[in-house]
């Protein structure tokens, strides 16, 4: 199923150029029918397909879609709007930023799919790299995954400088403890977005994804 026309693409292409209220207002009709409720359409598409794989999502779709208003307040940047749609698919919707999910983001320039831990708290991150630690079989099977790799590539993120003493010798084993993050992400070409094959795209990811994420669940929540 097609759910997004070109003319999704040429709306964010033209709020680059004409990033104002005043431009938003006038076109306003446009931004609710070829932008809000398509994407709104999407995202209930993607909640349901990945229900199937994982029944701890149950989530309504306003509270997994971002809105497009930025946040300016603490911003050198005050255009108002983001120039792209996202969403949060997860247990928590968006309200929850560290709990792992499905993060999408649907742009002119790319279709950005995201997972992991981004916004851990530092009780958090112990507890992340105390599971990573006790665990290094299975997040090592997790990491050198073939499917993984070709799709996400490796885990990112900023690092601590300084790392709390009992993990200084797990990290000689396993770098990835010094982290204060854990995501990964791959950029698709902005075409497959208008594409019918969409939402299977997205779907295939999650399932590539699936073990990763839920060993992050794992070490946050179990």
């Amino acid at each position: 199923m097609i759910y997004f026309t070109q003319d999704y693409l040429d709306f964010f292409k033209n709020l680059a150029a004409n990033n104002h209220k005043k431009w938003f207002d006038e076109n306003r009709k446009t931004y609710e029918t070829v932008v809000r409720e398509p994407f709104k359409i999407f995202i209930t598409a993607v909640i349901r397909a990945l229900q199937e794989i994982d029944s701890e999502i149950v989530l309504e779709p306003k509270n997994a879609i971002f809105r497009i208003n930025r946040d300016v307040r603490f911003s050198k940047d005050k255009t108002p709007y983001k120039l792209f749609n996202s969403a949060i698919i997860s247990k928590n919707g968006r309200k929850d930023k560290t709990y792992p999910g499905l993060y999408l983001e649907l742009n002119p320039e790319k279709l950005a799919i995201f997972g992991g831990v981004y916004m851990p708290s530092t009780v958090e991150v112990r507890k992340i790299r105390t599971y990573i630690m006790d665990n290094p079989t299975r997040f090592k099977k997790i990491l050198a995954d073939k499917d993984f790799i070709k799709t996400f590539g490796k885990i990112k993120g900023t690092q601590h400088k300084r790392l709390p003493k009992e993990f200084v010798e797990a990290a000689k084993k396993q770098p990835l403890l010094w982290h204060k993050q854990w995501y990964y992400e791959t950029d698709l070409a902005p075409n497959i977005i208008v594409q019918d094959n969409l939402l299977e795209t997205v779907v295939a990811h999650y399932k590539i994804a699936y073990k990763m994420q839920h060993f992050f669940i794992d070490a946050l929540y179990s």
